[in-house]
């Protein structure tokens, strides 16, 4: 039996390379041909099984035979037959040539291609291709056309102040957007192709003449690095060019906001958009960044200072708040007054667990609450959230499984976290929230500190494509200051921030990162 399967996969492999001479791959890179039925036959070869690849033949002026290639569904089809099919089949021009077809048909875009691969990018990108006999050039006509969501309120940064417009699936709406806002040429956008088999578009956008260049040859060369299947969201190029990958911390910034990107480019920094996703990444970027949001320039610069301190302060309480309570409760009751201890005291008297195992109880199911919450549908999401969390508490309290207090600790680190304006920077407090908690539940205020510490050492070491995370405090900079602590006047911001590393070279490689991180690829 085991021979019979041998022999029947030998006979197998041996038909299908009787049946095609060529391999695919190499029939990518082929030049097209004077014969169009030997364009067709390649084309049909490797576009086996796909039935929404529509090969459609015709006649031009009725003597020259062509065939009109195009997805069906990525490609407007009236548009198709108005300027495309109508006037060539119509046309009596003699002798038939390129240069004849182009003046027939009536589109601006329209370019000449070589190549079997070229076909193979046009028409997955919804430009029709048309060849004809006896010519070895192709005209792909720029159609494309499908389905898109249209331009809405970001859902993942919401506003009480500014531009209610946000990011949409398709890049060209997405620079529009940035277009409408910044309408110098001195506007740069430089087109990029990631991805084997995705394919996808990706727009490196940046001001000339505010950007170092520097920063964008870095940018490009992290880019030209990559090697991988497919990018499907933008979190796959995050990860794969930011400078140290194995910290929780993000090194660029996410948005889905026109305006955002537009005060970033305008500070001297590079965005990425990617085709396919709503989110754009900025770079580079520091803590600080992380803490600010749009609103503190859309409101007065007073009413921003506070806002922004406010951040600072409850940031402190998502991170330490757990923790703190934990070292006092297990190694430094004599901290607490009295009346305060023994309020605690009386109310933990029939827990069965200690302070750590009970704060990790709650902050477990917190957790859990809140990923539900966000999973579930919208309609239902915040009430399970709410509600659940309101439920599960007081059961908790009344089975006597965990203390009042350590609800309402819980609680106000969960509300505090919700301060920080960026998700990613928020989710990376939650989860150093953890082993510093458990760094107080064994040794106290002393482990407590420890753990800020080593945080600390930690933040001073990232770099965001070179520049320090933690500048201008770390290394300090008067002239940075007037927008990282206190939000100052627009008149007194009158100079740009410091975003190039000290040690460019961009033929090294970002640490952590590997020259090939696709699977398959050669």
């Amino acid at each position: 039996m085991k021979v019979f399967r041998r022999n029947h996969r030998q006979k197998s492999r041996n038909k299908q390379s009787n049946s095609v001479t060529i391999p695919p791959k190499d029939l990518k890179g082929s030049a097209l041909s004077r014969d169009l039925n030997k364009n067709i036959q390649i084309l049909k070869s490797l576009y086996t099984d796909c039935s929404d690849v529509i090969f459609h033949d015709f006649l031009i002026g009725e003597r020259e035979k062509a065939v009109l290639i195009y997805i069906d569904g990525l490609s407007n089809i009236e548009e198709i037959d108005e300027h495309l099919l109508e006037p060539l089949m119509r046309s009596s021009t003699a002798p038939i040539s390129i240069p004849a077809i182009k003046d027939k048909i009536s589109i601006s875009s329209i370019k000449e291609i070589y190549k079997i691969s070229d076909v193979i990018d046009q028409i997955a990108s919804g430009n029709p291709v048309i060849l004809i006999d006896k010519a070895d050039t192709g005209l792909t006509v720029a159609l494309p056309h499908w389905e898109m969501r249209s331009i809405e309120d970001p859902s993942a940064e919401s506003v009480v102040r500014g531009p209610r417009e946000g990011f949409v699936e398709t890049i060209r709406v997405n620079t529009s957007l940035i277009r409408r806002k910044i309408k110098s040429p001195q506007l740069k956008m430089k087109s990029k192709v990631l991805g084997k088999y995705s394919k996808t578009q990706i727009v490196i956008t940046y001001i000339e003449g505010i950007c170092e260049k520097r920063l964008v040859q870095e940018v490009e060369h992290r880019l030209n690095r990559i090697r991988i299947d497919g990018i499907l969201e933008s979190g796959y190029i995050e990860e794969l060019i930011e400078d140290n990958p194995y910290s929780p911390f993000p090194q660029v910034l996410t948005t889905e906001r026109p305006d955002v990107v537009a005060g970033s480019l305008l500070e001297g920094r590079v965005a990425i958009l990617v085709d396919g996703t709503p989110f754009s990444i900025i770079m580079p970027i520091t803590f600080w960044s992380l803490m600010q949001s749009s609103e503190d320039y859309y409101q007065g610069f007073i009413v921003g200072t506070t806002l922004r301190w406010l951040r600072y302060f409850f940031l402190a309480v998502a991170l330490l708040a757990p923790s703190l309570y934990v070292a006092i409760l297990t190694f430094h009751q004599e901290m607490l007054p009295t009346t305060l201890l023994l309020t605690i005291a009386q109310s933990r008297e029939q827990i069965p667990f200690p302070a750590l195992v009970e704060a990790l109880i709650m902050e477990v199911t917190f957790e859990a609450l809140r990923e539900a919450g966000v999973r579930l549908p919208k309609q239902i999401g915040s009430a399970v959230s709410i509600v659940g969390a309101l439920v599960i508490g007081q059961a908790a309290i009344q089975a006597g499984l965990v203390s009042a207090p350590m609800v309402m600790i819980v609680a106000i680190t969960g509300i505090a976290s919700f301060m920080i304006p960026r998700y990613t920077a928020a989710t990376s407090i939650r989860l150093l929230r953890f082993p510093i908690m458990f760094l107080s539940g064994f040794l106290g205020l002393s482990g407590l500190m420890l753990g800020v510490i080593t945080l600390i050492i930690h933040l001073c070491s990232l770099r965001s494509f070179g520049v320090p995370y933690l500048e201008p405090l770390g290394p300090f900079q008067t002239s940075g200051l007037k927008d990282v602590l206190f939000r100052g006047p627009l008149w007194s911001q009158n100079t740009r921030p410091h975003l190039t590393g000290e040690d460019w070279n961009t033929n090294r490689q970002p640490p952590g990162q590997k020259p090939n991180l696709g699977k398959g690829d050669e």
